[in-house]
């Protein structure tokens, strides 16, 4: 089978700053004032994946999982582009469409209307192809006349249902989710999973981040428990998973 998504001991990191502490005098102060000094900060290094390696072949299902500010989203965001690699090799074969963070991309003083044009084009559909499926993706949105009033006055749900009819209308080949169907009403979850499961029959390749372990072990094959930026453990889906409960028990 063809990878879909290859990383190769990948680095990433944020930089951090901190303000150097100095003893001040009230003279010293007067000085900094004068001459409009400023303390220099210390620069420091937070590592949000520190070696990761790991690959997801074409048509599979793979389910990231760990706790808050393991570096899951990270990954995400260094699969769509958002972020690049400090160091190491990531390789992507297909084309790529992301819920990572709700509503991103979208200008909350534009229109529904106006905001699938333009997220849209950011997802590489032609003007012709986004009028193409504009309906298909209102109908599954279902937000009804508020398509065509400022995003700023929808709900989370709105916001979600929105984001994600756009984005499983761009027909991706690589599509990443990260959390977001813990927001909205169970019939358009329901609606959502549904819409996976179509994508895996289609042999779409799905990227799911998740905290909830049952739909990791329903919807994906394998997974990656990582911890502090490292892999812990990968395979089996119900294999990582059990590790990982394990891990609340110690």
């Amino acid at each position: 089978m063809m990878e879909a998504v290859v990383f190769e001991d990948v680095v990433k990191r944020f930089r951090k700053y901190i303000l150097k502490r100095q003893w001040t005098t009230l003279k010293s102060v007067f000085l900094n004032m004068v001459l409009r000094r400023k303390e220099s900060p210390l620069r420091s290094y937070v590592y949000a994946l520190n070696g990761m390696s790991f690959s997801v072949m074409k048509g599979e299902t793979f389910g990231i999982i760990g706790r808050n500010g393991s570096g899951k989203t990270t990954i995400l965001k260094l699969i769509a582009g958002i972020y690049r690699p400090d160091s190491g090799r990531i390789k992507v074969n297909g084309r790529i469409s992301a819920l990572i963070e709700l509503g991103a991309g979208f200008h909350p003083d534009f229109t529904g209307r106006e905001n699938i044009m333009v997220n849209g084009m950011i997802l590489g559909l032609s003007k012709e192809e986004i009028r193409r499926k504009f309906d298909e993706i209102v109908s599954f949105a279902e937000i009804g006349e508020f398509i065509d009033m400022p995003v700023r006055t929808y709900s989370s749900g709105m916001y979600m249902r929105l984001a994600f009819s756009i984005a499983v209308n761009v027909d991706p080949d690589i599509f990443l989710i990260d959390e977001v169907l813990a927001v909205g009403d169970e019939g358009f979850v329901k609606k959502c999973l549904s819409k996976m499961d179509e994508f895996k029959r289609a042999g779409k390749t799905i990227i799911l981040v998740s905290h909830d372990l049952s739909m990791v072990e329903k919807f994906c094959s394998r997974a990656l428990w990582i911890e502090n930026g490292k892999a812990v453990i990968s395979g089996e889906t119900s294999t990582v998973v059990n590790e990982y409960r394990k891990s609340f028990q110690g």
